[in-house]
């Protein structure tokens, strides 16, 4: 998959470096911590909306990348809402990714086929 014509990978590390630039040059609200976390946030993003099949570690990827982010502009998140934010992910990737099943017949010890 290609963003602008482009890999990804290639965007995102343009993104970050003009990040990196800006928080260099001084501009208010961007600091070095905070360029990083952003670029992390995006990877993560960008990331787990190309890789195909979708993975769930994807997916906590981009619930720490933004807890990164809003660590670095002052808002506390306890180790505990990560967690639980992360764990909520993961039930709600299970509900809309995994459809009903039933075992199927004659599978498994001690039935007979």
């Amino acid at each position: 998959m290609k963003l602008f014509g482009r890999e990804p990978a290639v965007i995102t590390a343009t993104g970050g470096a003009f990040l990196t630039f800006l928080a260099a040059v001084g501009v208010p609200g961007v600091s070095a911590g905070a360029a990083a976390a952003i670029t992390s946030l995006v990877a993560a993003g960008v990331i787990a909306a190309t890789t195909r099949p979708v993975a769930p570690a994807l997916l906590t990827g981009v619930v720490s990348a933004g807890v990164a982010v809003l660590s670095e502009y002052g808002m506390h998140v306890a180790d505990d809402v990560t967690g639980a934010a992360t764990g909520l992910v993961l039930a709600l990737f299970g509900l809309l990714t995994r459809g009903q099943v039933s075992p199927a017949q004659g599978v498994g010890p001690g039935v007979p086929g």
